[in-house]
């Protein structure tokens, strides 16, 4: 095992393999059909995070278990992919409505302040002439 600038744990191909219980070759069919992208070192070795070894398990779950081809198996990834960014971009989105909410509501307050508040003396003959 090596280890990651930021500390994740990344494996060799046999260990991979062994942790996902596939054979060194399936991971290679994987990489090349673009289901998994091993971080290669400078001598060209691939590794493998805890990340990786999840999505084999789970590629591995859906292809033995459920029945779903690699073709399907990349679909199925891409449009998860898809989903968790546009689920950042609703996060967003709703921050800077929040944002935008808060600084509005700011904005009524202060121009509510601003409001002249004057007691003016209107003659009673003005008010008479307006309630006719």
């Amino acid at each position: 095992m090596i280890r990651r600038k930021e500390g994740s744990a990344v494996f060799v191909i046999s260990v991979a393999a062994e942790l996902a219980d596939v054979h060194p070759q399936t991971l290679r069919l994987y990489e090349r059909k673009g289901l998994i992208n091993p971080v290669r070192t400078a001598s060209n070795i691939r590794l493998y995070s805890e990340e990786d070894i999840e999505k084999l398990k789970l590629i591995q779950k859906m292809t033995q278990d459920e029945g779903v081809n690699l073709a399907g198996v990349k679909r199925i990834l891409e449009l998860d992919e898809t989903v968790r960014e546009m689920h950042g971009m609703i996060e967003n989105m709703e921050r800077e409505i929040m944002e935008l909410t808060r600084s509005m509501e700011e904005e009524i307050k202060k121009i509510h302040r601003s409001y002249r508040r004057d007691i003016i003396r209107i003659p009673r003959s003005d008010v008479l002439k307006y309630n006719r």
